[in-house]
């Protein structure tokens, strides 16, 4: 069921969604939480796609806010979906005039009630994502530094600005990695004195290993650069031999530790609903992204 409105009201908005349940036959939906898309025009179809595939794991409803020009008078349309192939509601947010610095004045009464709400920006983040207006509404702040033309470079600044709940996607994007690199270390047996991680130029994520690794080894680890832009590999120096951990493609890595047979794992990438899903999966603030940010700040 789809209902469009123009020059519309957030009442009007609410009362929208209320006749398109009945009309759908879902006067009642279980949704777990309120997902805002900050995006724009060009990124906007893409965005709320991935929004409503997450929807199928946490039943959402979903407000994209597209910020349009800020001249003229205010003016708010929406495009409000019940159902059409997602597990939860949708509204499509296009602000002009005053209300594009106003945004959280539209999106606050659409919220569900007495459920987490989380914003994720697609594109480049505010400086500061725990003091924008929408990411004031949110308790998990989700961002990608590598959707940024700098990434390093904005990474590095919304970590002067952690809060808790903030994550980038690029630290998500770690997790096959790390889950990998504590495998290796649960079962070597030498002490580790040195690492190396080698990555393309300008890559977060790479960013975040080496910082993680330092922070939780106490080793010096260095950065090489690769000709692709993944990570490429990662070299622990044991006094047993060393742990390693090369991606031989786009889907498989060489697994090495002292005393075993080399052996190959999937490494594939993941959808960035597959990133945000996981993300999502715990509300809380995540400490040890916190302690990598600082030591990342530090070095």
């Amino acid at each position: 069921m789809q209902i469009n409105l123009e020059n519309t009201t957030s009442p009007q908005i609410a009362r929208a969604l209320v006749r398109a349940r009945v009309d759908s036959g879902s006067p009642a939906m279980d949704m777990v939480l309120t997902a805002l898309v900050v995006t724009d025009d060009e990124t906007v179809g893409e965005s709320l796609r991935t929004a409503a595939a997450l929807s199928r794991e946490h039943p959402s409803r979903v407000i994209g806010i597209v910020l349009g020009d800020g001249r003229g008078h205010p003016r708010v349309d929406a495009t409000v979906r019940v159902g059409e192939n997602a597990a939860g509601e949708s509204i499509l947010l296009r602000l002009s005039g005053p209300l594009t610095k106003h945004a959280e004045s539209v999106v606050l009464p659409l919220l569900l009630p007495d459920s987490p709400v989380v914003v994720w920006w697609p594109g480049k983040p505010p400086t500061n994502p725990s003091e924008d207006p929408i990411g004031r509404l949110a308790q998990r702040r989700l961002t990608d530094a590598e959707a940024s033309d700098s990434p390093v470079r904005t990474l590095k600044t919304t970590a002067r600005h952690y809060s808790p709940g903030d994550t980038d996607l690029s630290w998500t994007r770690l997790t096959p990695w790390r889950a990998l690199l504590a495998a290796a270390l649960d079962q070597a047996t030498g002490t580790v004195h040195r690492g190396s991680v080698e990555a393309g130029s300008g890559n977060p994520a790479a960013r975040l290993l080496t910082a993680w690794l330092q922070s939780r080894l106490r080793v010096p680890v260095t950065e090489r650069r690769s000709e692709g832009e993944q990570i490429a590999r990662v070299v622990l120096e044991t006094d047993a031999g060393d742990v390693t951990i090369e991606r031989i493609d786009a889907e498989t890595c060489l697994f090495s530790i002292p005393g075993a047979a080399p052996r190959h794992v999937p490494l594939g990438p993941r959808t960035l609903a597959e990133l945000l899903a996981e993300d999502l999966r715990r509300l809380d603030a995540d400490d040890v992204y916190h302690e990598t940010l600082t030591h990342l700040l530090e070095s």
